[in-house]
């Protein structure tokens, strides 16, 4: 009798009301611009500038790590540079001999030229004999020789102290870069979140540092599965959830998708914004969503635990009724065909 009493306890009739079909979500808060500080170069840490909570700007001093050695190598390199524009005016009364030089030796090649061209009817006439012409042509062409390897000389030198100090400037720009490597600065302005360091740590370009981001705006970095990310549109509801915040629901809007699937755990990354965001947020506070796929007003429906392997209801307490069910839910499904509203169903036994 207790059983039967159950039975009729559990009747229903189907209602007329709105389902709304959603896809669940898991994911964290985010500050907006929130990262994670990384070094550049392998070294101890020797100072930290700022402490939890600060507002930082961009450009701001963080981090200072040790760089005695750099140092050595900065002054070694400015003090190269300085000796090379110290030796201009060498360099400038070495150009100079040589250009002298040079002009010396296109004189003579000029008048040596000049001094063949004049002999050259006198031996078409018979009166320099060919040895005497051939001893003026040779030494035409060795001062013309000397000539050209003049000009030769001087652009190889000035290539040469060109080069050199170039070189040296550009050495001595590597070593002040590299040990501005050594100073870690902010890249964003935001809040200081955490420091996760501590003074005379070895630190590597793979150990964070610290946590900076925007302390008043922040975002939903939500991960759905691939099973469901076919059905994720820019623009569509979310309905999120905290534990920071039990009972209470808030309205979330997607604005961002990242079109490619994280292959450790097979989902999908999506950002959302709230549309009212609840009164105290942190970076890192976990939260839950069920974002609207699709939603359909005054339809038929039964409660979810009513329907038998998705496609069965219970009429006439052990009559097993086939259904066509459209939207879903995990508390309302929705009924096209197979019930009335005025209909009673039961809920079914577990061993149905």
């Amino acid at each position: 009798m207790a059983a039967c009493s159950n039975k009729e306890d559990s009747a229903i009739k189907p209602t007329l009301g709105d389902v709304t079909e959603s896809v669940y979500a898991s994911g964290v808060i985010k500050a907006e611009g929130q990262y994670v500080v990384y070094a550049a170069v392998n070294r101890n840490l020797r100072k930290i500038d700022v402490t939890v909570g600060q507002t930082i700007s961009i450009g701001q001093k963080l981090f200072e790590l040790d760089e005695d050695r750099a140092n050595l190598n900065t002054q070694n390199a400015e003090l190269a540079y300085k000796l090379s524009q110290q030796s201009s005016q060498y360099t400038k009364d070495r150009i100079a001999e040589i250009e002298i030089k040079i002009q010396s030796a296109k004189n003579k090649m000029l008048l040596d030229e000049s001094i063949l061209k004049r002999n050259k009817n006198a031996k078409e006439l018979g009166n320099i004999s060919d040895v005497d012409y051939e001893r003026l042509e040779l030494s035409y062409k060795s001062s013309k020789l000397e000539y050209e390897a003049g000009i030769k000389q001087l652009a190889e030198l000035k290539a040469q102290l060109q080069n050199e100090e170039i070189r040296n400037s550009n050495v001595l720009k590597i070593n002040r870069k590299n040990q501005n490597d050594f100073t870690v600065r902010s890249a964003f302005s935001g809040q200081l979140f955490d420091i996760l360091v501590r003074e005379g740590a070895y630190i590597t370009p793979q150990i964070p540092l610290a946590t900076i981001g925007k302390s008043n705006s922040f975002l939903l970095e939500l991960q759905v599965d691939e099973n469901d990310m076919a059905r994720i549109v820019l623009g569509q509801k979310g309905f999120i959830t905290m534990d920071s915040y039990k009972g209470e629901v808030f309205e979330a809007i997607i604005d961002k998708i990242y079109p490619i699937m994280v292959e450790q755990s097979r989902t999908f990354k999506i950002e959302a914004h709230f549309v009212k965001p609840p009164p105290k947020l942190y970076p890192n506070l976990t939260a839950e969503a069920n974002i609207v796929i699709k939603t359909k007003k005054n339809v038929i429906t039964i409660p979810t635990n009513y329907l038998i392997q998705n496609e069965y209801v219970l009429v006439n307490k052990n009559e097993k009724r086939k259904v066509k069910t459209g939207l879903k839910n995990y508390q309302k499904v929705e009924i096209l065909e197979g019930l009335k509203p005025g209909e009673s169903i039961y809920k079914p036994d577990n061993e149905l």
